[in-house]
């Protein structure tokens, strides 16, 4: 490891001195431009009244107990890009590891809709070939008569993309149908550039690490792999345990309240 120090330190340069010395070096990268780099914001980089009460809304919604009555379930989707082999892959073997040829053939896309009770452990995940305002609604209408039928109200928690309105249910159901699921909807919208305060999000990340790291190409087989890691990952009942409140907002991003 030494070694492999020092001979970074000598192509650096070869002198104390000098525009090929090290102490030029480093004082250039303080200043100098670097447009291959890009940082991006996830949250205000000013004060923001709206994102400070819409954080503190969620915030509090994640603070209360678990009530089977009323359980907070958090909702997010993602795109997904169906992709095919161009050429067969070479299997594994004792000592060789499954090659795959770099081209690719794209099969469509479709969008993975994911559902979160971070206090039970409970997910579900499927895809759709679209993310339309009726495929929404669809997937409320099954999460309140299928999943929790007798939840007196599901305090849902999700991204304010504008098909996530009630609005929709009324776009896929009769007025009388839309009504009533709207009755039993509790609906918290995360703020603008917030979306790391959306718990499902968090899981479409782990999702994506453990059972989205290879090429699938059908969307029955992705939902076949998504059915297993759910059922895996229920069976497990991992629960969420959020540690981020309020106070600690108030504290650490105390730059985003205008009158702290």
């Amino acid at each position: 490891m030494v070694a492999a120090v020092a001979g970074k330190a000598c192509r650096a340069g070869r002198g104390h001195s000098g525009p090929g010395s090290l102490h030029h070096r480093a004082g250039v990268k303080k200043t100098r431009l670097r447009p291959h780099l890009k940082k991006c914001w996830t949250i205000p980089p000013t004060a923001n009244a709206q994102f400070a009460a819409a954080m503190e809304d969620v915030l509090a919604v994640y603070a209360r107990p678990h009530d089977a009555a009323r359980p907070v379930v958090c909702m997010d989707e993602k795109p997904y890009q169906l992709l095919g082999h161009a050429r067969d892959p070479i299997p594994a073997t004792p000592g060789q590891d499954l090659k795959e040829d770099s081209e690719y053939v794209r099969r469509g896309t479709c969008s993975i809709f994911c559902w979160v009770e971070p206090l039970a452990g409970w997910r579900r995940v499927d895809a759709q070939p679209q993310r339309t305002r009726t495929d929404w609604a669809h997937q409320v209408e099954r999460l309140l008569t299928l999943d929790y039928p007798d939840a007196e109200k599901v305090v849902l928690v999700m991204d304010n993309l504008n098909t996530h309105t009630i609005g929709s249910l009324y776009e896929a159901f009769d007025p009388a149908k839309a009504f009533a699921l709207a009755q039993r909807l509790e609906i918290h919208h995360t703020p603008k550039h917030g979306s790391w305060l959306n718990i499902a999000e968090i899981e479409l990340s782990a999702l994506t690490r453990q059972c989205l790291d290879r090429r699938l190409d059908d969307l029955a087989v992705l939902n076949t792999e998504l059915a297993a890691w759910q059922q895996a990952t229920n069976t497990a009942q991992r629960q969420v345990d959020w540690q981020f409140t309020t106070q600690d907002a108030r504290i650490k991003l105390r730059h985003l309240y205008p009158n702290n």
